[in-house]
């Protein structure tokens, strides 16, 4: 029988709205490249703000918090964002975020009061944890199986790899003054544009219109606090791990007699690399594999790579043993991931995934903190990478517990 030009109108709305295409995945990506944005940009430009608000009393702790305020948020307010997204409608909020993302991004630019710019950062970091949160749940809400274990282990690439564009891009825009490098906060308008072309309220099922779509759940029940909180337990430890590298490697550089600065970032980018190629490894070869393997040979790269810094004695060495360390961790992260998006369904995905990215954060606060400690307890840096390999190796024992959870479930 013939459909009628309502039939298949309502057949096309809903194709367009259930089949989610490559753009779709892209432009959900693309978000997780504001969280790099936040920290990175401005990280060339510090010397300049100290001596901007060098008249303000105590500038030397008020002005990295520049820096670390919208870090800080996002491990507060993760969950917060979660439970936002599941009960409004995780792309409205999202839409919504991106606008209040541009706006107080680039409020530092007419602003001249440091209380008012850090209070421009508190907004960054609201707006940075829903993004954080809303446009991972969408992945785990239109993708399943292998697709979604592709789309989210792409996270972890786009931001390893954006994180050393916009530290060039600040470099850059840092020439021209302090203020300028804020002006790129603006590019979330250009997200808002893809997310708004190419996405569609995520709802479970089929509804066939965006006021059908919107969940409003607020129920716990059935949300599995147990296994959550073996994986949010293993993600702050393992993203002690994952941080090191990426801010204590040009120390061990320098430690190791390399005295330029150039070059130290030079060389630490390169090794860096090994994240990037660790996610793309999982998107090809870790799909249905179980998860107590996973971990376990992540933890070994980890605990050889930090090894082999803490020993070899030589630049070329140190390297090695970075780049290791960091394909460990770009596999570890989008393992932990998809593990702790397989257990969730759609009414408590958004909280279920704020709760592991604000330990995700949590971990990152913790690492420095983490490794100073121990570097002063044995005399050093390099020292300390020794002990970091021997706690890596503590991921046998997390392998172990995470074996009896059995495989990840693709659906």
């Amino acid at each position: 029988m013939a459909q009628s030009p309502q039939g298949q109108e309502q057949g096309q709305k809903m194709s367009r709205h259930h089949q989610p295409g490559f753009m779709t995945g892209i432009s959900l990506l693309l978000p997780i490249t504001l969280t790099s944005m936040a920290i990175v940009l401005l990280t060339p430009v510090i010397p300049e703000l100290m001596r901007a608000f060098s008249s303000v009393p105590h500038h030397e702790y008020w002005v990295p918090m520049i820096l670390t305020m919208p870090s800080l948020c996002v491990a507060l307010l993760c969950p917060v964002a979660g439970m936002l997204g599941d009960y409004f409608g995780r792309r409205r909020l999202l839409l919504v975020s991106f606008v209040l993302y541009a706006i107080v991004g680039i409020a530092p630019v007419f602003l001249h009061d440091m209380r008012a710019i850090i209070l421009s950062r508190v907004g960054v970091g609201v707006a940075e944890a829903l993004i954080y949160v809303l446009s991972t749940t969408m992945i785990g809400d239109y993708y399943a199986g292998a697709a979604r274990d592709r789309w989210l282990a792409g996270q972890t690439a786009f931001a390893s790899v954006s994180a050393l564009v916009f530290f060039n891009i600040g470099g850059v825009l840092g020439e021209f003054g302090w203020r300028t490098p804020f002006w790129a906060y603006a590019s979330a308008l250009a997200m808002w544009a893809l997310v708004w072309r190419f996405t569609w309220e995520p709802a479970e099922g089929h509804a066939e219109d965006e006021a059908e779509a919107a969940p409003h759940h607020l129920s716990w029940a059935g949300f599995p606090w147990g296994k959550m909180a073996l994986i949010v337990a293993i993600t702050v430890y393992g993203s002690v791990f994952f941080y090191t590298v990426q801010i204590q490697a040009p120390m061990g550089l320098a430690a190791l007699g390399l005295a330029s600065p150039a070059r130290r970032g030079l060389l630490t980018s390169i090794a860096s690399i090994g994240v990037p190629l660790g996610t793309l490894v999982y998107s090809r070869v870790a799909t249905r594999a179980r998860v107590g393997v996973l971990l376990l040979v992540e933890f070994a790269f980890l605990a050889l790579g930090f090894l082999l810094m803490s020993r070899t004695g030589t630049v070329p060495g140190f390297l090695v043993g970075c780049f290791i360390n960091q394909l460990g961790a770009g596999l570890l992260l989008p393992t932990l991931l998809v593990w702790s998006m397989s257990i969730l369904s759609f009414e408590v995905r958004g909280r279920g995934t704020g709760f592991w990215q604000s330990a995700f954060a949590l971990g990152q606060f913790l690492s420095p903190i983490f490794v100073t400690f121990v570097g002063g307890w044995t005399g050093g840096l390099l020292g300390a990478f020794g002990v970091l390999s021997a706690a890596a190796l503590g991921g046998v024992i997390v392998a172990a517990v995470a074996g009896r959870v059995g495989r990840v479930r693709h659906g």
